[in-house]
């Protein structure tokens, strides 16, 4: 989403960050099973959608390959657990290639960077998001191992479908506001597999949603704005201040959704 594998040809169609295609669209789980805690995450994650955008996201669990899901989807989460599935993560953005004409470079392969990373692209037939995330391994898992998983799928979730990129914040006597925040740290040299790795990027920013994310989804989508990336969303955000507060507050008082929210950055603008 950040970039682009070649210049843009110039009669390609623009590229709209609209967060109400997202969320409105269908998310088909494949790879590995999804085990409980990220069957939990995703279905929450749906209801929590469907609570402020007012349909219901379609998800579907299919199988191990992206041909398994019923039709082209907006966006795919592809789980894995053992080693990083290079193989099948290329194959997944070919197939996304061939559904969506993004015209990928004929003999590009993407990389496996992070335990848990997104790839969107503007193809010239829509919009589609790719998602492969690293899920636990077993179900005896420590307190870090637990947040951990749960918090990377957490992010990918609330990125893909807010656009938002990671801002950097050097500043840890301020409180975090977003989980797009992040405080850089170094963990090159951990493995991912490490709970040195986990604590360390659990400490580098909020475990779940801040109550500011909550709020953010309110504003996309009470805004009907074709693009997110608008001066026109501030506006509306300013506008309808108070409401959007009243909003996030009923949103966040439903019990169901603390899962997916990190208590130490409850408070919403005031």
């Amino acid at each position: 989403m950040r970039g682009s594998r070649r210049r843009r040809a110039t009669n390609a169609p623009p590229i709209v960050f609209n967060s109400n295609e997202v969320a409105l669209g269908e998310i088909c789980v494949i790879g590995e099973r999804a085990n409980q805690s990220s069957r939990d995450v995703i279905l929450r994650f749906a209801d929590l959608l469907t609570d402020i955008y007012g349909r219901r996201l379609a998800v579907t669990f299919a199988g191990r390959n992206i041909q398994s899901c019923p039709r082209p989807s907006r966006v795919y989460l592809r789980l894995y657990s053992g080693r990083p599935p290079s193989g099948l993560l290329n194959a997944d953005l070919r197939q996304m290639d061939r559904d969506y004409d993004i015209r990928l470079p004929a003999h590009w392969r993407e990389p496996v960077a992070s335990p848990a990373q997104t790839n969107g692209y503007f193809g010239y037939r829509g919009a589609v998001a790719h998602l492969l995330v690293r899920q636990a391994p077993a179900t005896n898992l420590s307190d870090v191992e637990r947040a951990f998983y749960r918090s990377i799928l957490i992010e990918e979730l609330f990125q893909v479908v807010s656009f938002g990129a990671d801002v950097l914040k050097f500043d840890l006597d301020r409180p975090f506001l977003s989980k797009l925040q992040e405080h850089p740290v170094n963990l090159r040299n951990f493995s991912w597999y490490s709970t040195e790795f986990m604590a360390g990027l659990l400490a580098s920013n909020p475990q779940g949603l801040c109550s500011f994310d909550v709020m953010m989804l309110h504003a996309l989508a009470g805004s009907g704005l074709n693009s997110v990336n608008s001066p026109e969303l501030i506006r509306f955000m300013e506008t309808n201040f108070d409401a959007l507060v009243r909003a996030s507050e009923t949103t966040i008082s439903e019990p169901s959704y603390a899962m997916l929210l990190d208590p130490n950055c409850s408070d919403l603008p005031d």
